[in-house]
């Protein structure tokens, strides 16, 4: 299996300003072969360049700017043309699937935080000595990075990345390991129900409250964005005061991020070392966050009619702000390693169907919280139904594919 490590590096201030052009030189690389691709298809629409005829380019692009480009490694020049094709691909695949185009745009200096080195040893050297406190990752044209390793990388370094946070460096490792030894068996299973009341409640009438650290964070972050916005657009990157305003709301943003994934991985967690099997609901989480359309009032051309989207925006700010997706992703990644199962079930009529006698309405769920059948009378917190009625679903299709 293949498992990801991220590290915070520790460069010193001339190594700081090389990564610095690092980045800048393969972002001037990426949007250069973008244009490129640009301009052909321009010039004819018959004309078509892919990632192999921008490839076998470097060779001459590097000796004609050996400052430029010549000093950085060829292959992680190479995953950045790759990237590029990657987005292509994507595109075309979006409009043959009648899905929004999204055309791959020009990259800004803070739009590219990222180079990846395809393969441990061409470009980059991940320098783990055993016997060494101290770690360090190879660059060319950087030098030896002190790196803060805080837990060791089992197995085979097969590529490195290096990304910019802030002003924080990270360098990402993928390592090839072995499948790990599952956790002991525990006998029990459990179904889980997401929501924004409660960030999931589960089979067993259990609930893991919301932190809601989006909305913990609000006012910050609008004063933050306030104070970046009184700046004018005009004279916006010309000076220091005005780095220091993106700075202090992306240390905010950055905050938030954090705290959502240590949130998600102390769940996930306990589940998967409580449970064998896991059954959740299937959502479609983008779906969820859509826009409402407009709702053009017939009687008065040019005017429109009220279609909560007020109310829509925010249920889908406190949708993004749980961040189901990134629990879920987390869920099984960690199951996987585990030896545990998980299982995604339809979630239609979860909440509305009874456990007791099976009857399904819509006058089932009175609020929010509350169950109470209209054929048989039980009643339980809505949430606690939900999750039973996905778990009874998860182990249909369990033992479907154990037989």
């Amino acid at each position: 299996m293949i498992r990801a490590y991220k590290f915070l590096m520790r460069p010193t201030v001339g190594q700081s300003i090389a990564l610095g052009e690092m980045l800048r030189d393969h972002c001037g690389l990426y949007n250069g072969a973008l244009q490129e691709r640009r301009d052909a298809y321009r010039h004819s629409s018959k004309t078509s360049i892919k990632y192999g005829m921008q490839s076998a380019q470097l060779k001459d692009i590097r000796a004609f700017d050996p400052e430029r480009h010549g000093r950085w490694s060829f292959s992680s020049q190479q995953a950045t043309l790759r990237r590029l094709d990657k987005a292509f691909t994507a595109f075309f695949r979006r409009i043959k699937s009648g899905d929004t185009p999204g055309y791959p745009r020009f990259r800004g200096a803070n739009w590219f935080d990222t180079v990846d080195f395809p393969k441990d040893g061409d470009g980059c050297r991940w320098d783990a000595t055993p016997h060494d406190p101290v770690t360090r990752v190879r660059l060319q044209g950087v030098g030896h990075v002190k790196v803060h390793q805080h837990r060791p990388v089992v197995g085979k370094v097969k590529t490195v990345s290096v990304k910019r946070e802030g002003r924080k460096w990270f360098v990402v490792l993928t390592a090839e390991q072995e499948q790990p030894e599952p956790l002991p068996a525990t006998g029990s299973v459990v179904g889980i129900d997401m929501g924004i009341a409660q960030f999931l409640a589960d089979s067993n009438d259990s609930f893991v409250p919301n932190p809601r650290h989006g909305r913990r964070n609000a006012a910050r972050l609008a004063t933050a964005q306030q104070a970046l916005a009184r700046f004018p657009r005009v004279r916006r990157k010309r000076t220091a005061n005005h780095r220091r305003a993106v700075e202090t709301v992306a240390k905010l943003h950055g905050k938030v991020r954090r705290q959502r994934l240590d949130h998600a991985h102390k769940t996930a967690l306990a589940l998967v070392r409580e449970h064998d099997v896991i059954a959740h609901e299937d959502l479609k989480i983008r779906n969820m966050v859509r826009t409402v359309a407009p709702k053009p009032d017939p009687e008065t051309p040019g005017s429109f009619l009220p279609n909560g989207a007020a109310a829509k925006t925010g249920l889908n700010r406190s949708i993004s702000d749980a961040g189901w997706g990134v629990f879920l992703t987390i869920l099984t990644s960690k199951a996987e390693s585990a030896g545990r199962e998980v299982i995604a079930v339809d979630p239609r009529n979860t909440s509305r169907r009874c456990p007791e006698c099976g009857h399904t309405a819509k006058e089932n769920r009175t609020t929010q919280d509350k169950f109470h059948c209209i054929a048989c009378g039980h009643s339980a917190h809505a949430d606690t139904v939900g999750a039973v009625n996905v778990l009874r679903a998860g182990l249909v299709r369990h033992y479907a594919n154990t037989a």
